[in-house]
């Protein structure tokens, strides 16, 4: 069904998806009902916008446009006649069903689900019903090699020829930022990593975030190749290309309930690597009682899961689980995590020994699956770099590239941050460091959307305190921010568990 409008400019901001606005009881006449989607075409152009219906703020014969859309079509003119297309019902929105009766998905169905999310053609509450029913329903193998084939195919590919190695954490561990440590030693030694990273879901800061600290992110594919050819690695947000699209606007809808499923995780990290032209990965399994994953046994259905994907795509995987009781690294938040990095990069005195310590290890498992480096020698090659300033000097032309400061020092990061101490109420020993509750202060601090939140651990796992000693320093950027976090510490919010 087709028919013809006057697009008209409307002076409001909308979220991540465009909507246009129709007056009522037109609508009503034309079969269109809120959350719809159409298409609007142009001049050779067209856009697929959800429908929201008035009977006063539009009038008949009009379609209302809100700023963002002309922001990102600029192209139109206001009063301009467009052609308005409903959508029918899409088919992915029974393919949903099926997920939420427990039916069978084939790859038609998942590849529905990825184009239709991809292009606009579901609505924020479709897409949840989807994100709900796949929490609630395992993916069969067969499910989760169609899901992730069609979340990567359903968009661009970044084509980068030969070993292209990448390290992923499967997270829920506060401060590890092993990955930014693996790409500059990796990139020094002449493998390409162009690391492609989400921002935080259900973590304090996500990789992107803090790479964000020291230089931009949001990079289209062109720079990214140009960056890689000149320094054989970056460190991007992978929502800010056309990779994997689909994955983006699930974890945009997904975001305010902080909610993500094993297999979703694992469909969302094998897509944007398969994407990404990725040979050769690594990825860690964090595993510990307030982590992402408490149990070993959902980590090794995990590693089997990524370890099938790998066989069915051709590619070479290393899934390393790793037993944590502490967060890694002593920052917690953007900020503070892009100075634990760079601590260890610049060799500094004060630099966190497990984070530099689990990048090693991390860098040493890359370079022996991708054969840089024999069984048993890839920490050493790692230290190497490392230690003689190679890996530092890489980074610094990564920063550049990106359109960072090159030249930044690991003490400058924090400058300007507010700063409470929280102290030990008795003695005894830490026996529990609390990782989600890690997280609840951090965001209430205000991280990751403000980069100097967050929190500093003084002590860690396993350390006897004494009454009145320093546990955790808290940063903020505002005084009203850290008297949330000072509240919701005092009605008990608890970091570290002492006896």
């Amino acid at each position: 069904m087709s028919f013809f409008l006057k697009a008209k400019k409307l002076d409001i901001k909308t979220g991540v998806e465009p909507i246009a606005l129709l007056q009522e009881e037109e609508a009503y006449h034309l079969g269109i009902q809120p959350s719809d989607k159409i298409e609007i075409m142009w001049r050779g152009k067209k856009a697929v916008v959800s429908v929201n219906l008035s009977k006063k703020e539009i009038d008949k014969g009009n379609v209302g446009l809100y700023s963002n859309f002309w922001d990102k079509f600029p192209t139109l003119q206001d009063k301009e006649i467009v052609e308005i297309n409903f959508l029918d019902r899409a088919q992915s929105v029974n393919a949903i069903k099926k997920k939420i009766f427990g039916k069978p998905l084939t790859l038609e169905d998942c590849d529905s689900i990825m184009k239709d999310i991809a292009e606009n053609r579901l609505s924020n509450t479709q897409i949840a019903y989807f994100v709900a029913a796949s929490y609630m329903r395992h993916f069969s193998d067969e499910e989760l090699y169609f899901m992730t084939k069609a979340m990567a195919e359903n968009g661009e590919k970044l084509d980068i020829d030969g070993i292209v190695a990448d390290k992923h954490s499967f997270g829920g561990v506060a401060g590890n930022e092993a990955a930014m440590i693996v790409v500059p030693i990796l990139a020094s030694l002449g493998i390409k990593i162009p690391k492609t990273s989400s921002r935080a879901i259900t973590s304090v800061s996500g990789t992107a975030d803090t790479m964000e600290v020291l230089a931009p992110v949001n990079l289209n594919i062109k720079k990214i190749k140009e960056i890689v050819k000149k320094t054989n690695g970056c460190i991007v947000w992978g929502g800010g290309l056309n990779i994997a699209p689909a994955d983006d606007r699930i974890i945009t809808t997904n975001y305010p309930m902080s909610l993500e499923s094993y297999d979703k995780a694992v469909i969302s990290i094998m897509a944007k690597k398969i994407a990404a032209s990725s040979t050769h990965i690594v990825i860690d399994l964090p595993v510990g009682e307030t982590t992402k994953i408490p149990k070993m046994k959902d980590a090794l259905e995990i590693k089997r899961k990524f370890e099938y994907l790998a066989k069915k795509f051709k590619v070479k995987i290393d899934v390393v689980i790793v037993p944590i009781s502490d967060p890694i690294g002593k920052g917690m938040g953007p900020a503070l995590e892009a100075r634990d990095v760079l601590r260890v990069l610049q060799q500094k005195e004060n630099r966190p020994g497990d984070l530099e310590s689990e990048g090693i290890k991390m860098t040493g498992r890359v370079l022996e699956l991708c054969k840089k480096a024999k069984k048993g020698e890839g920490q050493g090659l790692a230290w190497k770099q490392l230690q003689s300033g190679e890996a530092w000097k890489k980074m610094q032309e990564i920063i550049k590239a990106q359109g960072g400061k090159a030249n930044i020092d690991s003490e400058d990061i924090t400058i300007g941050a507010i700063k409470n101490y929280i102290n030990a109420s008795k003695n005894g020993k830490i026996v529990l460091v609390n990782q989600k509750a890690i997280n609840d202060v951090c965001r209430t601090l205000g991280a990751p959307n403000e980069r100097l939140a967050g929190i500093y651990l003084n002590k860690e796992f396993g350390n006897r305190v004494k009454k009145g000693e320093r546990l955790f320093t808290l940063y903020a950027q505002n005084q009203e921010r850290m008297s949330l976090a000072l509240n919701a510490i005092a009605k008990g919010l608890e970091v570290f568990t002492i006896k």
